[in-house]
């Protein structure tokens, strides 16, 4: 593990929205992050459309061509909750200075040390986001992938979430929308059914309609620009990006005037 690399103790004197049962859970986990066919199968099903909608709404806000070599190279990127690093890496790849974040000290560790095999240069931090913003670090684009319908207080959280993202960058979100038919699909389905997830893995008292969302983001100076359902397609086994369907899965672009 490089110097760059080395996880940086979380600071207990920071008020923080994370919350410690959602941790441990993931924290179980770790081992499992780069494995395709273990529990976190879901996210890697996932990883492909999301990383394209986030390398697009980057390069859209920043003028850039999506599809020249390193597109986002000299813009700093934060991933927030990074676990093992599956967007983290990519981002790198794509040429930005990343930073990621996480409240589990072993999904840092983990996704470190895939980072170093990877050859790849990547600023881990065992860290909450309320710190790293006390701490006054500031990125153009800041990732909030799956992590809201996790914490403790998440209005709190988008909030400092909103402040990490400096004048004129862009926050590209995901979550999960509570309605009934997100109940019966993310967790009956996806937990019960076809056990794509462990049981327990979600709360659905804790998903986040889109509305709540946006006026948690406006308390940190960020802007929804557009939100963007994902649907998951049986017959070619694979997820897509679906406007007007956001009752589910969905995604966000939010904007900081600057």
């Amino acid at each position: 593990m490089t110097e760059k690399q080395r996880p940086i103790p979380l600071d207990p004197s920071v008020d923080t929205s994370v919350d410690e049962d959602e941790v441990a859970k993931f924290a179980a986990l770790a081992d499992e992050w780069w494995d395709p066919n273990g529990k976190f199968r879901p996210l890697h099903m996932l990883n492909p459309t999301r990383l394209e909608y986030i390398r697009d709404a980057v390069c859209r806000h920043f003028e850039r061509d999506p599809l020249a070599g390193e597109p986002l190279a000299g813009l700093r990127v934060l991933d927030i909750g990074c676990g093992g690093g599956l967007l983290t890496e990519p981002m790198a790849r794509l040429g930005a200075d990343v930073v990621g974040i996480d409240a589990a000290e072993e999904s840092v560790r983990c996704a470190a040390d895939h980072a170093a095999r990877m050859g790849l240069e990547i600023d881990y931090r065992f860290l909450t986001a309320e710190a790293l913003a006390g701490a006054g670090e500031r990125f153009h684009v800041v990732l909030n992938m799956e992590v809201v319908e996790h914490v403790a207080d998440a209005g709190a959280f988008l909030e400092v979430s909103g402040e990490l993202v400096r004048p004129g960058g862009i926050m590209v979100l995901a979550t999960l929308n509570r309605t009934m038919k997100a109940f019966a699909l993310a967790i009956v389905g996806a937990e019960y059914v076809l056990r794509w997830l462990p049981r327990g893995t979600h709360d659905w008292r804790k998903f986040q309609r889109p509305s709540e969302l946006a006026a948690g983001l406006r308390q940190g100076g960020v802007a929804v620009e557009e939100f963007m359902g994902l649907v998951y397609d049986p017959l070619k086994d694979r997820w897509q990006l679906a406007p007007r369907d956001i009752d589910v899965n969905y995604m966000a672009v939010g904007l900081k005037p600057g």
